[in-house]
């Protein structure tokens, strides 16, 4: 009994002394933390490495005049659209509503609900928050695949504080937006909750890209039509981020646009953890414009700017410092272009899959126009 009394004695202590520790960094705290930092360090090495077998990228990108963008947007639009007209989708809005996870969001006004119904009753709900002060520029903000737009309450808080207004939207079947029950001949009733299964929706007459895209240009007709906003930016997480640089690339409504942990070039994607979602390796999409050259769309016009931003250590997908491998080769077409600027950056603030106060700090530096252009 004795020695059961000891062995729970010595349990305590053990615990108690590893409280301490974490709690006033006392010996040996540093001890710890070195270990800590040498095998994260040796594994992010690990989860880092980009294979590339692709050696001359610049034949990769067939854009060398205006007339190759022109031509390049539009056989995206028709794509996307096939014989439709783009935007055209009903829109239904709810001005002021209350949502109480929002309520203590600075220099907030109000928040109007946007909501887009498309085919096959696929809807979208995004939210448009106004600010107190506004600086008459509006900033669209867009979720990835972790779900509601919630989720990038602190951005969506950082700009309003700045007197930007923000629009911010979930991806199809996430956060707010629907997941309908739709009949497929052959496969019957299915509940779409997933990217992947957007695939049955293909046909010639219809691309379920339309999912992404229609929602952001429907409600900037919204937004041109009941308010007089000097400029619209774009910026994006993971998904939200891919959505960024493919309506972007489209509409040139969107001076300056920003991807953070978004998208890559298929060339780098070897490691199974960055090959990406049903939408961002759709080959019909792709073979029409690959990476490179929506980096190349998005960033083409005066005073339009695309910046991507990788982290460095992101456990989801495209971490590591890319910089150096196709970012130059960007560049130097739009300087033949003669219009536009891109810009790739690597954070190492952060071990997360997420947009940081450091990547936060940037991208409003850039809308500040405080970062000159190359």
């Amino acid at each position: 009994m004795i020695k059961f009394y000891l062995f729970i004695i010595f349990v305590l202590s053990i615990f108690l002394c590893g409280i301490a520790v974490g709690h006033y960094e006392i010996f040996p705290f540093d001890l710890i933390q070195n270990s800590k930092s040498l095998i994260l360090n040796n594994f992010e090495k690990e989860q880092n490495n980009i294979l590339i077998y692709e050696e001359n990228i610049d034949s990769l990108i067939l854009i060398n005049s205006e007339n190759d963008v022109i031509d390049k947007r539009k056989t995206l639009t028709n794509f996307i659209w096939n014989d439709q007209v783009p935007y055209s989708s009903t829109i239904l809005v709810d001005e002021n509503i209350v949502d109480e996870r929002y309520q203590n969001l600075s220099n907030l006004k109000s928040i109007h609900r946007l909501t887009i119904s498309m085919e096959y009753s696929v809807n979208s709900i995004s939210y448009l928050f106004l600010p107190e002060n506004s600086n008459d520029q509006l900033i669209i903000y867009h979720q990835g695949h972790r779900g509601d737009f919630i989720n990038g309450k602190d951005t969506i808080d950082f700009f309003l504080d700045k007197n930007y207004s923000v629009l911010a939207f979930s991806m199809p079947l996430l956060g707010m937006n629907n997941q309908p029950i739709i009949d497929l001949d052959h496969f019957g009733k299915i509940k779409f909750t997933n990217h992947k299964q957007l695939q049955f929706l293909e046909s010639s007459e219809f691309s379920p890209v339309k999912f992404f895209i229609e929602p952001i240009g429907v409600s900037l007709n919204y937004l041109n039509k009941n308010f007089d906003f000097d400029s619209y930016y774009m910026m994006g997480i993971s998904g939200g981020g891919w959505t960024t640089v493919l309506f972007s690339a489209i509409d040139d409504r969107i001076s300056q646009s920003y991807s953070v942990a978004g998208t890559i070039p298929i060339f780098m994607r070897s490691d199974s953890k960055n090959i990406g979602d049903y939408e961002q390796i759709i080959p019909e999409l792709y073979a029409i414009t690959n990476y490179l050259e929506l980096y190349i769309l998005n960033s083409y016009g005066d005073d339009r700017i695309h910046v991507q931003i990788s982290n460095n250590n992101d456990p989801c997908c495209f971490s590591g410092n890319i910089s150096g491998i196709y970012d130059h080769k960007i560049n130097e077409r739009l300087i033949k272009l003669d219009k536009g600027n891109f810009f790739l950056y690597t954070d190492y603030t952060h071990n997360e899959h997420k947009i940081s106060e450091y990547s936060r700090i940037l991208i409003s530096e850039h809308m500040d126009n405080k970062i000159l252009e190359k």
